[in-house]
């Protein structure tokens, strides 16, 4: 999955590095660096705060090579933004060392870039809320008192007299990082909103597809911008794109992708989604149909992800699925290569299937469309390239058909299904083989789990050492016997 700078939220929207060009300089050509983001008279404060010698810490020093481009608000914002967390982050650090000559040269530079921030982006924005201006005057008065407090530490001899001073700074730049954090967070806000409103606006059909580019950017710098978008109905206003036809594939695939990054399980926030029930139906509705027309993998990917947490936000959304017969349209994608020939994908639709599972009425869904075939195969699910992602992804597809199976199996109907295509075989192999499962803990514990289900059912199925080792014992003992297993055992 964070939240926006601020006391224990200091490093929390980072920036993507191929939207920063780092450089290791020295003090001259930092100030001369700097003189691109700063005024006149705040570069010659910084000229006289930085040492001339080069100390081992300071020649890690990072650094824009260039400032925000012009007109960018939002852009200027989270560049900013980043320089100003990194700083105060490091201030932190240097802090404490005790390193008051670069805790105090470092907080003049952040007096300089947090005083830049607010010039530059009143500039851009022409208007300011009563509240920003509140804020903005705290953060300039936190950086002001930072500054003078850390001078004059650098006069005091007396460790005592330190230690408390110490103490103080902490204090004022734990403030400044709220103060920093709240104009940020209200600024983004400000600005999401006027994409939101864009879209909302427009009629131009290239105006919306580049803006929801906009959108999707901005999730991609981490859970505040979610949090932002979500708060602001940003969701809302991609329905009416999801359902429009009249818009290209890849922009609806796009709001899919927002959609996607919005409402993930895994962000700490769920209260600014409320509205979100009220557009659900015709959201659910739009992305099946997205992923029973898509024309690539991609396309389904973005979609089927989109599904599959919104599975986790609501229940509702998996009678939706029923209704709509989601189960067809996902397992009939499944013998598609075009659509799903991924692990990354597989992961998507056994997500919800697994979801879906804790609904009585959807075993029979998945007898009718030989569902039990498929959660079979995806147990058998192996890496192409052996990369980590890929390879985590796999565990995550054999993990979740195990939970999928061992909840359809409530149904006779299909544990004896399950046992007919030999799944208990299957099961106990990938119990027994700690490579079959890339020694995935988390996998053991599923298809531990499931074989116990389809043994409740047909016992019959199984030997004697199987029942022994992997059913009778508690789960804990089945669970450390089979984690400790050589590969020669079996």
């Amino acid at each position: 999955m964070m939240a926006l700078p601020g006391g224990r939220h200091l490093d929390s929207i980072p920036l993507p590095g191929q939207r920063l060009h780092l450089m290791q300089a020295d003090s001259v050509q930092r100030w001369m660096e700097d003189l691109k983001l700063m005024t006149e008279c705040e570069c010659m404060c910084v000229l006289q705060a930085k040492p001339i010698s080069l100390e081992e810490d300071a020649q890690s020093d990072l650094i824009l090579a260039g400032g925000p481009g012009p007109g960018d608000p939002l852009q200027l914002l989270l560049k900013r933004g980043w320089v100003i967390s990194t700083e105060l982050r490091r201030i932190g650090q240097k802090l404490a060392q005790d390193r008051w000559a670069r805790v105090h040269s470092m907080s003049v530079r952040l007096a300089c870039h947090a005083r830049s921030m607010v010039s530059e982006y009143s500039t851009l924005s022409r208007s300011s809320s009563q509240e920003m201006g509140q804020i903005e005057k705290l953060l300039m008065e936190k950086c002001s008192e930072l500054s003078a407090i850390t001078e004059r530490c650098l006069q005091v001899e007396n460790e005592h007299v330190l230690k408390s001073m110490k103490a103080c700074v902490s204090e004022t730049l734990s403030t400044l990082g709220q103060h920093f954090g709240q104009l940020l967070e209200l600024a983004l806000t400000r600005e999401v909103q006027a994409l939101v409103r864009k879209i909302n606006a427009s009629d131009n059909i290239y105006t919306t597809e580049s803006t929801t580019g906009n959108l999707f950017s901005l999730t991609q710098e981490g859970a505040p911008l979610c949090r932002i978008i979500a708060k602001v109905d940003g969701v809302l206003c991609l329905a009416d794109i999801l359902t429009d036809d009249s818009h290209s594939e890849a922009t609806r695939a796009e709001a899919a992708a927002v959609v996607a990054q919005v409402t993930s399980p895994h962000l700490p926030f769920t209260q600014h989604l409320s509205s979100f029930l009220e557009s659900m139906e015709e959201i659910v509705t739009a992305l099946v149909k997205l992923c029973q027309e898509a024309s690539s993998g991609e396309v389904f990917l973005l979609a089927s992800a989109a599904l599959a947490n919104i599975t986790f936000f609501d229940t509702m959304a998996c009678e939706m699925l029923l209704q709509l017969n989601a189960i067809r349209v996902l397992l009939e994608a499944c013998s598609d290569k075009q659509r799903v020939d991924t692990p990354y994908t597989r992961d998507q639709i056994v997500t919800i299937l697994a979801n879906m599972s804790v609904l009585e009425q959807c075993a029979s869904d998945i007898i009718q469309e030989n569902g039990v075939q498929l959660i079979m195969g995806m147990l058998s699910e192996k890496p192409r390239s052996g990369t980590p992602a890929e390879v985590a992804a796999c565990e995550r597809v054999q993990q979740k058909a195990a939970v999928t199976l061992a909840r359809l199996s409530r149904d006779p109907e299909v544990a004896r299904e399950a046992v007919r295509l030999s799944c208990m075989s299957r099961l106990i192999e990938l119990c027994r083989s700690p490579s079959e499962r890339n020694s995935s803990d988390a996998v053991l514990v599923a298809c531990l789990a499931a074989l116990r289900r389809l043994a409740g059912v047909c016992p019959e199925g199984l030997q004697d050492s199987d029942f022994q080792q992997l059913v009778q014992p508690r789960l804990v003992d089945s669970f450390l016997l089979c984690s400790n297993m050589e590969e020669s055992f079996v």
